[in-house]
């Protein structure tokens, strides 16, 4: 069963009491996941001997299976074991990503219902460098827009919401640019195609306040709290695109590169500022004391 198909990295996925390398085969065309859509994941990190925040990811993947109508299976606390047992099958050196993953398998096909029982549970672990810390990024706007909690689990990270991230992107990218700033429903600035997004005027750091309508990341939350503590001002509020057009600095955070610049903003040059600067050493040295091996 261990066939390995990845097309990119080493890749290591716990699923039925065994670890199998590459891509395995999981899921079938009858299963409710590839059927329906009834998948959820996190992502969390491993880098330099530590994982930071892994037992937040561990929670939010059960709060987000349950969201979508799935019975978690695994305790945060066993996803979290699983992970660092997976890390030993790496090199110790490269960064890896961590994905605990849960999926419906079977369903009613008359009402699209998932049926919670049938819940399934992989943890899939793949070599992926960190993001260049000094590598700046250049945003717009997109023609899309993030759905509210009426029209989609935007409470969860499910899979069936990553469409309209990957049309976000392939529209930006189709017009030069890196990622594109997302607005919600009512024209306000949410966040970008894949990340939270910061902006930093006068001294003083906002970011969209969650509104249900964009997932409110983990790594958003730790860089508001060490910002705060290291004694600026961090505001979470209603932010449009005259806003961020307005910035002294732009700066986006999420797991998969923790804390970049914005170097360009349609056709605006950027600086990468000494608040963005800031958020990064001050996140990265919590990182590497945090304990979290």
């Amino acid at each position: 069963m261990a066939v390995d198909t990845s097309p990119r990295s080493t890749t290591w996925t716990y699923v039925d009491g065994e670890w199998l390398s590459g891509n395995p085969p999981l899921i079938g065309p009858t299963s409710h996941a590839m059927w329906l859509g009834s998948t959820v994941f996190d992502g969390a990190r491993w880098f330099d001997g530590i994982a930071p925040d892994l037992d937040l990811h561990c929670q939010r993947v059960n709060r987000s299976a349950e969201a979508l109508g799935l019975k978690p299976t695994m305790a945060a606390e066993e996803i979290g074991a699983l992970s660092f047992e997976g890390v030993k099958k790496f090199d110790g050196k490269t960064a890896i990503y961590v994905k605990p993953m849960y999926w419906g398998e079977h369903g009613s096909w008359s009402v699209v219902a998932v049926d919670p029982e049938s819940t399934r549970f992989a943890l899939c672990l793949f070599e992926a460098p960190m993001g260049n810390a000094h590598a700046g990024s250049a945003l717009t706007l997109s023609p899309f827009r993030r759905p509210t909690l009426e029209c989609m689990p935007t409470d969860a990270k499910a899979g069936c919401l990553y469409p309209n991230n990957a049309r976000i992107l392939q529209e930006a990218r189709s017009r030069g640019f890196d990622n594109a700033l997302v607005r919600d429903m009512l024209g306000n600035i949410a966040e970008t195609g894949s990340s939270n997004i910061f902006m930093v005027r006068d001294g003083v750091v906002f970011t969209p306040a969650a509104n249900r309508t964009f997932l409110a990341g983990i790594t958003r939350s730790r860089v508001m709290s060490l910002l705060r503590e290291a004694g600026f001002e961090v505001i979470e509020t209603t932010l449009t695109m005259t806003d961020f057009e307005a910035a002294d600095e732009i700066f986006t955070t999420g797991n998969y590169s923790k804390v970049l610049p914005v170097t360009r903003l349609d056709d605006r040059d950027l600086q990468a500022g000494p608040i963005t600067a800031k958020a990064r050493d001050l996140y990265m040295d919590w990182a590497h004391s945090s304990g979290d091996v």
